[in-house]
């Protein structure tokens, strides 16, 4: 039962991310981002990481969506061409940078393989029961990651400062 809820999400990710992708409208990308968004929180539910699933469904589907849409809908996103893609340049450079990305996911996969990665057996379970889920993401948060997650809500409130620039209109 559980392997096929796994695969029900894992195509519908996978899926609602192709589409995301390749929606002409910033709107209707979006709605499909929320779609993956739902369906990985369901993974993390398969993997027993229920503080995260939370979190994903809370910040990312929830604030940064609403925060993507706001964004959207100030910008006045609806009046755009076709495709940002012209010509045969534009097609070899997305190919190149594709085969680019694929190549480097090989390589990371051969490198550093996935068994070195994971915790022993248990070993998660009992830091669970010992800390919490929550204190367990909240210590590595604040502690080993500090300066990524500042620096992501630095660029998150450039970002937002820079989109209600863009939008301001000239009178």
């Amino acid at each position: 039962m559980l392997e096929a809820i796994f695969w029900v999400h894992a195509v519908t990710a996978i899926g609602s991310a192709v589409l995301c992708v390749t929606r002409r409208s910033p709107v209707a990308s979006a709605l499909w981002l929320i779609v993956t968004l739902f369906a990985t929180a369901v993974l993390f539910l398969l993997l027993d990481a229920h503080f995260i699933a939370a979190l994903q469904i809370m910040v990312y589907s929830g604030a940064i969506m609403v925060l993507f849409l706001f964004v959207i809908m100030l910008l006045n996103l609806g009046d755009q061409v076709a495709t940002d893609m012209k010509g045969w340049t534009g097609r070899i450079v997305g190919l190149a940078l594709g085969a680019f990305v694929a190549v480097e996911l090989w390589v990371i996969t051969r490198v550093v393989p996935v068994d070195q990665i994971r915790l022993p057996a248990g070993e998660l379970n009992r830091m669970t029961v010992e800390e919490g889920a929550i204190a367990m993401v909240a210590q590595s948060l604040y502690t080993t990651y500090l300066l990524p997650f500042l620096l992501t809500a630095i660029l998150l409130l450039a970002a937002i400062a820079g989109s209600v620039v863009l939008a301001k209109r000239k009178i």
